[in-house]
Parts: structure tokens; sequence; C-alpha cells
């Protein structure tokens, strides 16, 4: 008799549940979906426990540069070679979710907001010495990364605000390809 999958009950990483043997329903057609009506911004507006989280982080293990793409054997989207070729590990992703920004002010949202941007940043420390940036851009970067006396990041409220995109425009120069952004949870810090 086969060994039946355990149920992924409360994880939310595609990676883990493909390499753990967790119950996976194919939901990679999406990935083909998103690339035949490709669009500069794509919104998923589905109610709670619909599958968001997972499909993004589904979609940042297919785009991210470096992934692993054993992790598609087997699904639909293993199917369509030429898009895998063409799309599956090319991609700079920043991928950040605000599920945790809030707090009971804004000082408080804005801080963890800080710490999101900034350990999404530090996960590209690369680019400090990147040959691709100018000193000045390696300097805007440790800056994104900096901490405070208080190990916080330290970064101002005005590198806060084009942090992404700051940090978007380092990627695509390092790389020499265009950065894919995912937020998830975008709607937690309006609340």
């Amino acid at each position: 008799m086969a060994e039946k999958a355990n149920l992924p009950i409360g994880i939310e990483d595609y990676g883990r549940i493909r390499r753990d043997g967790f119950y996976y329903v194919d939901k990679t057609r999406l990935i083909k979906d998103l690339l035949e009506h490709i669009a500069y911004v794509n919104l998923f507006t589905r109610p709670r426990r619909f599958g968001k989280t997972l499909n993004m982080s589904m979609l940042k293990y297919f785009f991210e540069i470096g992934g692993d793409s054993t992790l598609f054997d087997g699904l639909e989207i293993s199917g369509e070679k030429e898009l895998c070729e063409k799309y599956m590990g090319r991609f700079p992703i920043i991928s950040i979710s605000l599920k945790e920004v809030g707090g009971d002010c804004f000082e408080a949202a804005r801080r963890i907001l800080r710490s999101v941007i900034g350990d999404e940043a530090a996960r590209f420390a690369f680019l400090a010495e990147s040959d691709r940036l100018s000193e000045i851009e390696r300097q805007q970067y440790r800056k994104l990364v900096a901490l405070d006396d208080n190990g916080e990041y330290a970064m101002s409220d005005e590198l806060l605000s084009k942090s992404l995109l700051t940090l978007s425009r380092f990627l695509h120069k390092h790389y020499g390809q265009s950065t894919v952004i995912l937020i998830d949870e975008y709607d937690v810090p309006l609340d």
C-alpha cells in the first residue's frame, strides 16, 4: 500500500512542502497563466485561507535566480519546457510579507516595516561589494541594512519610503535583469 502524504497544515512555504513530501495540489498552471497574460502589476484578491501566500511562495521559487528547479518536477508547469527555460530561475526576487506590520501605533508599525524591508535587503549582502554598482550605490545599500545601537534597522524614513525601489534598482543593475517584487498581505498596514 502506498504511503500517504501528510497535509501541510499551517505550512505556507512551497519549497518546504515539496521537499518534505507534503500533500500538494498542483497550482503551477498559475505560472503559465501569468506569463501568457503579462501585466506590470498583478493583484490577487481572494478570501482568507485561499492559498495566496503559498502561491506567492511558489512564484518566488519558480522565478528566483538560483532556485531549485527540481521542486517543480512532475507538476504541470514542468511540461512547459519553453516557459521553464525562458523564465525559471531567471529573475532577482524581492519577497516580503506585511502580515506583521501592524501595532498599537504608527511608530510601532514603521519599526516593524523597517525590519521587514531590512531583513529582505540583507538577503542580498553581495550588493555591498558588487562591482556592478557604483560606490555611492553600495553605500546606499549598506544604509538599507545598517543597524542602530539597539540592533534595529536604522534606515531613515526617506530611505524606507523608497527602499523597495532602491533595492529593486540595485538588483536590476547587478543581474542585468528586471526584478520581480512579491508583496503578501499588502493590506495589513492599511488596517
